[in-house]
């Protein structure tokens, strides 16, 4: 018996009834116009044969895995923000038609650089999820477990800073980033660790404090005394630890700054939060950058801006090459550090000369570096 369209009782929508080899159907179309509802029909039929004859791998879609996936549990933010684009890209394809070629044509169509994209913006933007898609699928016997080349990703050198480098970054930092970037450089938290950070995980006479990991992992961290002493000098002990300072508009003769309530959220799909601050400071302090010159659109007048060699990342690898320069520990610097494997921290080891060593622990005890100016910042 095929499947036939009909209609249910007090229901505007159309549904499709009948039984293909030896499974009954009753399900909604979805739609109330008698050609759509055909449609449906006969590729809802097909599918059910096709999947009788030669098993539910032949028929099983794109979307139909990724609501699965899911489902299945709780997704990160950033990971369901990289799946909507790929579904958008793959749509109802079948999970064994989605190929290398198939992968190739996903980096030209979803990234904005398309196929000249870095290897790792590839990895991280577009196989591994996919991978974890059809690895997800292939559990389930829905499609063969995916085999990809992956992207050349190329060796970037891992810059650090010296302890006078980092003492004279953070005295011509703003006053309200100051902190901000001695938790950095003690802790060695990643970026959007630190500006999720809220108070109720920060203990500071026990000298700890919480943080949560891309995977939503909580990280135990030490606070040295340097960071301590950074974090005493915020006048908030309530919501985010660390804040952003917002120019204030001209209201009459009032001028000033204002304090938010937390730096702006990208679902940790990018960052760039602190961007002009940071390349302020850098340039003070004497760090290595270009300058970027230019002419706006529709402009005369050309722009300079200072680009800096280093990114806010770089705090994270000072944070490691001071570690092991300590320590000479690669799994507690594994550990302290939150790496899941210690190939990645083998990098850090022997990048601090041993010289360093004792003005390295003098940095972080706060010996080296003025105390952080108050974040109190006028709003007058």
């Amino acid at each position: 018996m095929s499947l036939k369209v009909v209609t249910r009782k007090g229901g505007a929508a159309l549904y499709i009834r009948g039984t293909v080899r030896g499974q009954s159907v009753f399900e909604s179309t979805g739609t109330a116009d008698p050609e759509q509802a055909e449609a449906y029909r006969a590729k809802r039929e097909a599918d059910l044969w096709t999947q009788s004859v030669y098993g539910k791998r032949a028929v099983v879609t794109f979307a139909h895995a990724v609501t699965a996936y899911l489902e299945a549990e709780e997704r990160a933010e950033t990971t369901r923000t990289h799946l909507r684009k790929l579904l958008l890209h793959f749509g109802t394809s079948r999970l064994d038609h989605i190929g290398q070629q198939e992968l190739d044509d996903a980096y030209k169509a979803i990234l904005t650089k398309g196929a000249q994209a870095s290897g790792a913006t590839k990895i991280r933007a577009v196989l591994t999820p996919l991978r974890a898609v059809l690895e997800f699928a292939a559990i389930r016997g829905w499609c063969s477990k995916p085999a990809f080349a992956r992207p050349k990703v190329k060796q970037v050198r891992m810059q650090f800073l010296r302890p006078v480098e980092a003492t004279a970054l953070v005295e011509a930092a703003a006053p309200h980033l100051q902190p901000l970037l001695i938790f950095l450089i003690g802790t060695g938290a990643r970026m959007s660790e630190a500006l999720e950070l809220d108070w109720k995980d920060v203990d500071l006479r026990g000298k700890r404090a919480v943080v949560w990991q891309k995977q939503d992992d909580e990280r135990h961290i030490d606070l040295p005394p340097v960071v301590v002493l950074a974090l005493e000098s915020l006048e908030w002990r309530t919501g985010r630890v660390f804040r952003p300072v917002r120019s204030r508009k001209p209201r009459g003769a009032l001028r000033g700054k204002e304090i938010g309530e937390a730096y702006y959220d990208t679902g940790r799909t990018g960052g760039g939060q602190i961007k002009s601050a940071w390349a302020t400071a850098c340039r003070k302090a004497g760090l290595p950058g270009r300058n970027r010159v230019w002419i706006p659109k529709g402009g005369n007048r050309q722009k300079v801006q200072f680009v800096p060699d280093l990114t806010p990342h770089c705090l994270r690898h000072t944070f490691a090459s001071w570690h092991y320069c300590i320590h000479r520990d690669l799994l507690r610097l594994k550990e302290d550090g939150g790496w899941h494997t210690i190939t990645m921290v083998t990098r850090y080891a022997k990048k601090m000369p041993e010289t360093y060593r004792a003005d390295v622990m003098m940095w972080l005890a706060g010996d080296k570096l003025h105390a952080p100016s108050s974040a109190r910042v006028d709003t007058a």
